[in-house]
């Protein structure tokens, strides 16, 4: 018999008691998905996967401190549970004392659902969405442009167990659907993405129709030279920003004076404003519609996440608070080298504060600037400022006296988000968002679009 056709939970006791160290966590990740790809107005391919990773944390204590090894693999059997436990068995003792070794999570309420059987997602989950994509693609023909893009569902059912008695579970939806519109000889390109539980609250008709517009804008072609403009950045753009500025924010690293976080002369900006905009950033496990795991799940040490904190409770966190820098991620080893307060990062990011206008309310007011439809191939130049490059893509258009007049050259920018939000002069309505950029690796986010007075344009580029 296979890992595979045993039920989790049972995989996950098992493990445990074949452990001899010290301390042991197990996580097993029960993962399904589903998908729909299309190109030039059809549906090319789609598919279904099961798959289950078991990861086994040992930690062996010593004279000079506690050990942690950790193995993972995917698709063990029933005979390759007992080696997997005595590998990770072996890299504990092979190993130095770990830096951020913690007496393993004790006293957390268990998960009732700890015994039930995984969640799986299937195609049913598109069962109105792909009805209602093939009319888009009906619409779209009609209308003389090609979609072209993918759908992805996953379920992921985590299993966490560890030998001082926690037993806990989380079931994780994210769905994604990225959208390209073209023009048939490829010379007008405009995206939309959005980030979905179960694809149930995703139009297709609508957001073909925001192609459409878009395209539209593009026929008519204006060129600009590099420099700084105003500038208006929707949503998602927004949230590859920020997402990129939580992954920056280690209350370590700040207070070792690495980063953009770090005050000079030592110690950290916490309690600085950032930003004259009464916006706050914040993380909530159990954000309506962007819910995420409400403990810490680490299958590896690294940065301000430990394996040791396996289990550890993620409560609401306010990053930024009226426009003020109220926290720092840490880990409870980091927290205790900082004095900072233990703050786990969650797996979603909201930005609000702002007004209830619309971008294009935002595009009605506007006299002169641009409007991006998204950022790509984001890479940080210096972690002291937080100086991001990037490329803008499918679309930037110019703006004149409230209208859009038309599509002007793609180009790259220098920016920092620190710096951003301290310069901004207008947020909009939060809204529901995926991020092109980081779309792989984070896709809960709630944002605004934002007025930049001098967005750092730094050249143009032939990119689409």
């Amino acid at each position: 018999m296979s890992a595979r056709t045993d039920k989790p939970h049972e995989v996950v006791e098992r493990a445990l008691e074949l452990s001899r160290a010290d301390g042991c966590v197990v996580i097993a990740d029960e993962e399904s998905t589903a998908n729909l790809r299309w190109a030039g107005n059809a549906l090319t391919t789609n598919g279904v996967t099961r798959g289950r990773t078991l990861t086994v944390i040992a930690t062996v204590d010593g004279k000079e401190g506690t050990a942690s090894g950790v193995v993972s693999r995917s698709a063990v059997t029933a005979d390759e549970l007992e080696p997997l436990v005595r590998a990770a068995e072996a890299a504990a003792r092979g190993a130095a004392p770990a830096e951020d070794a913690q007496p393993l999570v004790t006293g957390v309420t268990q998960s009732p659902a700890f015994t039930e059987a995984p969640v799986e997602t299937s195609s049913a989950v598109f069962a109105d969405f792909a009805p209602a994509l093939g009319e888009a693609f009906a619409r779209a023909r009609a209308g003389g442009r090609e979609l072209y893009g993918f759908a992805n569902h996953e379920l992921v059912s985590t299993y966490l167990g560890t030998s001082t008695g926690l037993r806990l579970r989380h079931d994780q939806p994210t769905g994604t659907l990225e959208l390209n519109a073209k023009s048939p000889d490829r010379t007008r390109s405009a995206w939309a993405g959005r980030s979905t539980r179960d694809f149930k609250d995703v139009d297709p008709a609508a957001l073909d129709a925001e192609l459409a517009v878009r395209l539209g804008w593009a026929e008519r072609r204006i060129e600009l030279p590099a420099g700084r403009y105003e500038t208006l950045l929707p949503p998602t753009a927004v949230a590859d920003l920020m997402i990129y500025q939580l992954w920056s924010a280690s209350g370590r690293d700040a207070a070792e004076g690495r980063t953009v976080f770090s005050k000079p002369g030592g110690g950290t900006r916490l309690g600085e404003r950032l930003t004259e905009l009464p916006l706050t950033l914040r993380s909530d496990p159990n954000e309506p519609g962007l819910e995420s795991a409400p403990f810490v799940v680490a299958h590896s040490s690294g940065g301000d996440r430990s394996v040791f904190d396996n289990g550890l409770p993620i409560p609401a966190t306010e990053w930024i608070r009226g426009g003020e820098l109220t926290h720092l991620t840490t880990s409870r080893h980091s927290a205790a080298l900082t004095g900072l307060p233990v703050a786990p990062g969650a797996d979603n990011l909201i930005l609000d504060g702002g007004s209830d206008r619309s971008l294009d309310d935002m595009v009605a007011s506007t006299t002169r600037g641009l409007l991006l439809t998204c950022l790509w191939y984001i890479r940080e130049v210096d972690p002291a400022t937080l100086l991001l490059t990037g490329l803008t893509r499918d679309g930037v258009y110019l703006v004149e006296d409230g209208e859009v007049v038309g599509e002007v050259t793609n180009f790259r920018f220098n920016e920092s988000p620190v710096d951003l939000l301290g310069r901004a002069t207008e947020a909009g309505r939060t809204e529901k968002t995926l991020p092109r950029e980081w779309s792989d690796w984070f896709t809960r986010s709630a944002m605004p679009a934002l007025r930049v007075p001098d967005f750092n344009m730094s050249s143009v580029s032939q990119g689409v």
